[in-house]
């Protein structure tokens, strides 16, 4: 936002909500899934979706990168976290059963919507991050 960029957040957390409108003012915001969004009925240059795709049930996800397909401006950037391997484990901060589709699905679902993973980064906490970029074509 210092930088000159109009910020918007979503979040299901009334806790997590207050507390990104206690740090960024001057961001718009709203409590409600991703899954019922509509994404404040505008498109984006970018998504970013962190330690969030995998609480999302596997259908869930696939839909969800389908639905940021459809609110990314062409060219528009996508990143998100999930494991590279396909796993369910229990969350620690949530205690919800949590299950990555892996990379290879993940890339399968990101064509699919017209997106192409172009990158990817792991942290050192050991966080995995899919960079991804809307095609300038219409997703097929």
């Amino acid at each position: 936002m210092e930088d000159g960029f109009k910020v918007y957040g979503i979040d299901a957390s009334p806790i997590l909500v207050e507390e990104f409108r206690q740090k960024c003012p001057d961001a718009l915001v709203r409590c409600e899934p991703v899954e019922t969004s509509n994404f404040f009925d505008r498109k984006f240059d970018a998504v970013i979706a962190i330690g969030l795709m995998f609480l999302l049930s596997e259908d869930t996800q696939r839909q969800f990168i389908h639905r940021v397909s459809g609110v990314l401006n062409p060219g528009g950037r996508f990143l998100f976290t999930a494991p590279t391997q396909k796993v369910a484990w229990a969350d620690n901060l949530t205690g919800r059963q949590s299950r990555s589709l892996g990379r290879e699905e993940y890339e399968a679902a990101l064509r699919k919507a017209g997106v192409e993973l172009v990158a990817g980064y792991t942290d050192g906490g050991e966080n995995h991050y899919y960079s991804a970029k809307r095609s300038t074509a219409p997703a097929r």
